[in-house]
């Protein structure tokens, strides 16, 4: 078993992110970690105590004129891309790696990681308490209601809800 180490406290500087936008507003709590490998447009608001994982072998991007909800967690291992004019609801997860399955005599925190990017297309709208899960893709101008888990790719202009989310009808 691989011995754990702290990935330290998440404080950062503008100047320390890859790319950050003149009005990027980072309310009181904000953590980032590994800020080199993330991206953010123009007119970004970023809520109180949001934590955005990057990773040093991915990307975090995120597009101009979103709104990222207080309590967010978006972990980049596997990449996350983030569109324009996106709302992402309060405590919404978005996750990028799962443990593989190594068989029963492997411990499953000593499995291998898979990774999978996440990619959110402009003008989404993300409800509140929604989990969305690696590998998926969330279309142009849909819209996730609350508490959805998003298990697998919604198409665009769609409106999912549920766990697991499905598509409940088109957007007119």
């Amino acid at each position: 078993m691989r011995q754990f180490r702290s990935h330290g406290d998440g404080h950062f500087t503008r100047e320390a992110l890859a790319a950050c936008g003149p009005h990027v507003v980072f309310e009181e709590g904000v953590r980032i970690w590994h800020p080199a490998s993330v991206s953010l447009g123009d007119n970004v608001y970023v809520g109180h105590d949001a934590m955005l994982k990057g990773y040093h072998l991915n990307t975090l991007v995120i597009g101009n004129d979103t709104w990222i909800g207080q309590g967010v967690f978006m972990h980049a291992a596997g990449g996350i891309r983030i569109g324009n004019a996106v709302g992402i609801g309060p405590f919404v997860r978005i996750l990028t790696s799962t443990h593989g399955e190594a068989g029963r005599e492997v411990p499953i925190l000593a499995s291998p990681l898979v990774f999978a990017e996440v990619v959110i297309e402009d003008d989404v709208d993300i409800g509140v308490n929604t989990i969305i899960l690696p590998g998926v893709r969330i279309g142009r101008g849909a819209q996730i209601g609350a508490g959805a888990v998003v298990t697998r790719d919604v198409e665009p202009y769609a409106v999912a809800a549920g766990n697991p989310a499905r598509v409940l009808r088109m957007r007119d």
